[in-house]
């Protein structure tokens, strides 16, 4: 497993590495909509959960809104990196703002 973990490691940042660096706030756009996914299956796992799991279930569902939290956070700061300068943009232009 061990392995595994430390081949997968290299992959992905070897993967990351070659992404350039005006298609990294994409990139994490589509991968907070797949934390969204692990929120929902967080969820089922916590309603469908017996007795003795359902702490197991609720760190599960807690993890996975921090990740999604931090995705977005991530995401909107690198968008404020491509925010124009001049102040001629209105506030209904950028309604994320």
């Amino acid at each position: 497993m061990l392995i595994i973990l430390v081949v997968a490691a290299l992959l992905g940042y070897r993967a990351i590495s070659a992404v350039p660096s005006l298609l990294h706030t994409p990139l994490m756009s589509g991968m907070n909509a797949l934390s969204g996914i692990t929120v929902v299956g967080a969820v089922a796992v916590f309603v469908t959960a017996p007795e003795g799991a359902s702490g197991w279930a609720a760190a599960a569902l807690v993890l996975a809104m921090i990740n999604v939290a931090g995705g977005f956070w991530v995401t909107e700061r690198m968008l404020r990196m491509f925010k124009a300068k001049s102040s001629d943009i209105t506030e209904e232009e950028v309604p994320w703002q």
